[in-house]
């Protein structure tokens, strides 16, 4: 069974509660990512994603030099690197979630995404089941 160290990103793009948001912006759009990890040293303490930016910031009227920290989300769903795949794929159907950073005690050692599960062709499954898990429970409680 593969382990998600195996097949995380380790080389991962992050900010800083120094950074606003219009930087973090800028850095999804330079990397073609939707998710960056915030970090305070080595340890991490929320996520912003393109969804933050939109819902907390943008539809709320805040500026864009706002800060990551009044916008970000610090409810955090971390996996280990000894965590099987099976077991990853879980955590994201079960918190609706489509990338998960990966820790070793408070400090960030990667990520992995719904993607890199689905190019393991023997992970695909577990990245199908995630997704479907994921898309059902949102279409089912969000309105048209």
């Amino acid at each position: 069974m593969s382990k998600i160290k195996d097949i995380m990103t380790k080389e991962v793009e992050t900010c800083t509660l120094l950074d606003n948001v219009f930087e973090v912006a800028l850095k999804m759009k330079e990397h073609n990512i939707g998710s960056i990890p915030i970090v305070d040293g080595e340890k991490i303490v929320g996520v912003m994603t393109d969804r933050d930016i939109v819902l907390r910031c943008i539809a709320e009227k805040h500026p864009a030099s706002s800060k990551v920290e009044d916008n970000m989300s610090t409810h955090l769903i971390v996996a280990g690197p000894e965590t099987s795949a099976d077991e990853a794929a879980h955590i994201m159907a079960e918190n609706q979630i489509r990338r998960l950073p990966v820790v070793e005690g408070e400090r960030l050692v990667g990520m992995i995404s719904l993607g890199d599960l689905a190019i393991r062709e023997s992970l695909g499954k577990q990245a199908y089941v995630a997704l479907e898990n994921i898309s059902e429970s949102n279409f089912r409680n969000k309105p048209f």
